[in-house]
């Protein structure tokens, strides 16, 4: 097995120059140097990801091209692609693939980040990132109150839309091929799953 075998994934950054983990929050997030390295805070604690895929980023921009056709191009809210933090809570600043606020909560945009739960946001799972985006981001988007949140892969060609009903989030199901989404943050969205991965 060669260092090539081995994909990058979400870890923590404890070489990171600040706070000891468990105890960032966004004051110091925000003073960190533009390093070309993409941060996160969970509970605290300060991640690093590893740089996303051209399949990610091609991914991403199909997801957040529909989205505003549908939400912003008609007046339903705003839709904003990554890199945006988004403070859940004074510990937790995460940067999700695309996010959607709609306008009952566009109270939640300040000029520099969104201050509170969106509407929906959408991740794009990868092999360095997928048990990150189930564990340590579900949770937190979970406790934040985020209502609906969706995890595509972009390798298997699905979107599985996950609901927040009592505190926790439940799945509606996971979507492929021809299937629509059966969303409630953005209902009728008229995209067949296939086109965010042509």
């Amino acid at each position: 097995m060669t260092t090539l075998d081995v994909l990058p994934v979400v870890a923590p950054a404890d070489s990171v120059a600040g706070p000891p983990q468990g105890q960032w929050t966004y004051t110091e997030y925000a003073a960190l140097p533009d390093d070309g390295h993409r941060y996160e805070i969970v509970d605290g604690v300060l991640y690093m990801a590893p740089a996303p895929t051209l399949g990610h980023q091609a991914s991403n921009l199909r997801f957040a091209r529909y989205l505003m056709q549908f939400v912003e191009d008609v007046g339903l809210g705003r839709v904003f692609p990554a890199p945006v933090d988004v403070e859940l809570a004074p510990n937790v600043v995460l940067q999700p693939d695309v996010i959607v606020v709609l306008n009952a909560n566009l109270g939640i945009l300040i000029p520099e980040r969104i201050v509170g739960a969106p509407d929906l946001v959408v991740e794009i799972a990868s092999p360095g990132t997928a048990g990150y985006d189930r564990r340590q981001k579900q949770d937190a988007y979970a406790r934040a109150g985020v209502p609906e949140y969706w995890i595509a892969d972009p390798i298997a060609r699905t979107i599985e839309v996950l609901r927040l009903n009592g505190g926790v989030y439940r799945s509606l199901g996971v979507f492929t091929g021809q299937a629509r989404l059966p969303s409630v943050a953005v209902p009728g969205l008229p995209v067949p799953v296939e086109q965010f991965f042509a």
